[in-house]
């Protein structure tokens, strides 16, 4: 759902501008906001005097210049029709740009979190009326690239509300029978893919998280979605694009497969299985060679792992017949052909044997 509406819809930029204020170190402009935690506050200053000043400031001014264009874009939306411009959608691009390649490093994605930079991100890239779809798209992709191997910064977007809001984000996207140009513009998945990234990486390797998004329905639906699982009040132009389905079906094999998953979580994703096992494994209905191979590895992960193989086990026949007819297409192919598909070959060739040594789950009482 959109969050376009309500007396809300710019108070993520208030609390920039709050934020960036207090970090400046004069009084806060709103008494009732609530205060940067001391820790955060500790770790801030010491980012401005130990040996990442500049970068500190250079991350201070970007998100002031971009909270200054905002501000006229609020102003549009409120019938201010006068106002002039501040930057072009070109120049806040680049700006986004330059902090993402900021906050990269841990210590500066850290230091943009406690300036409050999550809620302005996720605000940002919700704004669907008035905010550029460029603009959103590069939020979404900071959002990804500060989370990335970050256990801080994704802990803090947990308490930001962060997976129910980039479910959200992500449901808004579908294009609808009524299509603007924005909408058209969406046939691409670029922001869905986006939002998929985000999740991902805001999730991924924290046990707590992803315990977390494997109890929120509109999330599980979020990952059957991208894949193409999609539900009857979703209406698409075309089929669901390559990106898109890359991206949620990394997304799918890093939860299933991960330290902490369980036989119950993969349980949880069994219609999924199943239809990337359907779907994404045969040349005749899958084209992307890239995808057919995640999705043999996928397949042959959750079979060597034992958590749960039901859901693989019943698309045993399909898979067995498939898998000896694609072996021997491959291991025929010569030249570059067979390098090209030498990994397709090799996880072909590692499922089958898996097939042939899985047992059915044990019934549970």
């Amino acid at each position: 759902m959109s969050s376009s509406g309500g007396g809300d819809q710019w108070a993520w930029l208030g609390l920039l501008k709050w934020s960036l204020s207090y970090s400046d170190g004069t009084r806060p402009s709103e008494e009732s906001m609530t205060p940067m935690s001391a820790e955060d506050k500790a770790f801030l200053e010491s980012v401005m005097k130990d040996g990442i000043i500049d970068e500190g400031e250079r991350m201070k001014f970007i998100l002031k210049e971009m909270a200054d264009a905002l501000d006229v874009m609020k102003a549009k939306s409120e019938g201010d029709k006068d106002i002039q411009e501040k930057l072009s959608e070109d120049d806040m691009e680049d700006l986004l740009q330059e902090l993402r390649d900021i906050v990269e490093q841990i210590d500066y994605a850290r230091a943009f979190a406690a300036m409050k930079g999550i809620p302005f991100l996720l605000g940002c890239a919700s704004e669907r009326k008035f905010v550029p779809r460029s603009i959103r798209a590069a939020c979404l992709g900071i959002v990804a690239t500060m989370c990335q191997n970050n256990p801080a910064v994704q802990l803090q977007m947990l308490e930001e509300g962060s997976i129910p809001k980039l479910a959200n984000i992500y449901f808004a996207e579908f294009p609808t029978e009524n299509k603007s140009d924005e909408e058209l513009d969406e046939i691409d998945g670029l922001l869905r893919t986006k939002a998929v990234q985000a999740l991902s990486a805001s999730i991924r390797q924290h046990a707590t998280a992803e315990d977390l998004l494997c109890l929120n329905e509109d999330a599980c639906k979020m990952i059957e979605s991208a894949l193409g699982m999609h539900g009857a009040n979703e209406t698409l132009l075309g089929p669901t694009p390559i990106a898109l389905r890359k991206r949620s079906l990394f997304f799918l094999h890093a939860l299933i497969t991960s330290d902490t998953s369980s036989a119950e979580r993969v349980r949880l994703f069994n219609r999924s299985i199943a239809y990337v096992a359907d779907n994404f494994i045969d040349p005749s209905t899958e084209s992307n060679s890239e995808i057919r191979e995640m999705s043999i590895s996928f397949l042959d992960q959750i079979l060597k792992q034992k958590k749960s193989v039901n859901a693989v086990l019943s698309r045993k026949a399909f898979l067995a017949g498939l898998g000896v007819k694609q072996i021997s297409t491959l291991r025929k192919l010569e030249g570059d052909e067979r390098e090209f598909a030498a990994m397709e070959l090799e996880n072909w060739e590692s499922l089958m044997l898996e097939l042939a040594r899985a047992t059915p789950d044990a019934k549970t009482t």
